[in-house]
């Protein structure tokens, strides 16, 4: 009988440990599976890819732990190339502007321009790279677009103000009904042309800075299937002389493949490699309004 007794023992002990070993087996799976799922939030499309020349450092800046925007900076010329973000309704509103700007936290304060109360000499004004009017809908948000380090001597007469100024509020229109991703970024070549650069200062630092010859903003709309893969895309871009305007932005569009042989970059290269393909062949703002 104790036999019997010893050999139902250690078949239940067998048992147990079986069931223990499939629990966890089956657990391991689904935590692999959950990990491995991505969905469209997950993938940053704005994100360029590409070498930038100097002492550069690629920086997040995330508001309760949503990434807000990407921005390239250069310590050489204590500058920012581009800036790479998300662009959609929610993050717009009607929030006052702020009435200064703010040192970056998330870089030492002898690394940046001191624009927190004046702006530049020369006339320059502090022109965003991101917007205040895409993020004045959050409150943290929006003060992060006032960083010192979101900011480039620009043309503010009948360029920040006028021609760049149209453009950004067309792409907030598009985007309160699609999406976008949209890097915006300054050059001081285009390609492998030889260009003099000027310089000037802040009123309130004494460190010289480059003034941009070049601005430009590119753009990306997604369509997507039933389970949430993008299905097709159009992009657009936009080159301009840094000069004053009269006329419409629209007499500047060109494709994304121009503007990366332009700087070397590889924009949207998270699309698949067909769609990537033909999407950065349009030339057309109507076209990409249109999609």
């Amino acid at each position: 009988m104790k036999r019997i007794y010893l050999v139902v023992i250690v078949l239940l002990i067998a048992l147990i440990v079986a069931n223990k070993f499939h629990s966890s087996a089956t657990d391991s799976t689904i935590t692999e599976s959950v990990a491995t799922t991505q969905t469209k939030d997950d993938i940053w499309y704005e994100m360029p890819k590409g070498v930038a020349n100097g002492d550069t450092e690629v920086i997040t800046i995330l508001s309760e732990g949503e990434r807000n925007y990407t921005l390239c900076y250069d310590f050489e010329r204590l500058t920012t190339l581009w800036v790479a973000y998300p662009l959609s309704g929610r993050y717009m509103g009607e929030l006052k502007r702020p009435s200064r700007w703010y040192y970056n936290p998330l870089l030492s304060t002898s690394d940046q321009i001191n624009l927190c109360y004046r702006s530049y000499n020369d006339d320059y004004s502090r022109g965003h790279l991101i917007p205040n009017a895409s993020r004045n809908g959050n409150r943290e948000m929006q003060e992060q677009t006032f960083y010192v380090t979101n900011s480039v001597p620009q043309i503010q007469n009948r360029f920040n103000g006028g021609i760049w100024q149209s453009l950004e509020n067309a792409l907030q229109i598009e985007a309160r009904e699609n999406d976008l991703y949209i890097v915006t970024g300054i050059a001081f070549a285009k390609g492998d042309e030889g260009c003099e650069i000027a310089y000037t200062s802040a009123k309130d630092d004494l460190r010289r800075v480059p003034v941009p010859n070049y601005f430009y903003k590119v753009a990306l709309k997604l369509h997507y299937d039933t389970t949430g893969a993008v299905s097709d895309a159009t992009t657009i871009g936009f080159w301009f002389e840094h000069r004053t305007y009269t006329d419409t932005f629209e007499n500047y569009a060109t494709s994304v493949d121009l503007i990366e042989e332009w700087t070397g970059l590889d924009l949207f290269h998270q699309l698949p490699d067909a769609i990537e393909a033909m999407a950065e062949t349009n030339t057309s703002w109507r076209t990409f309004a249109r999609f």
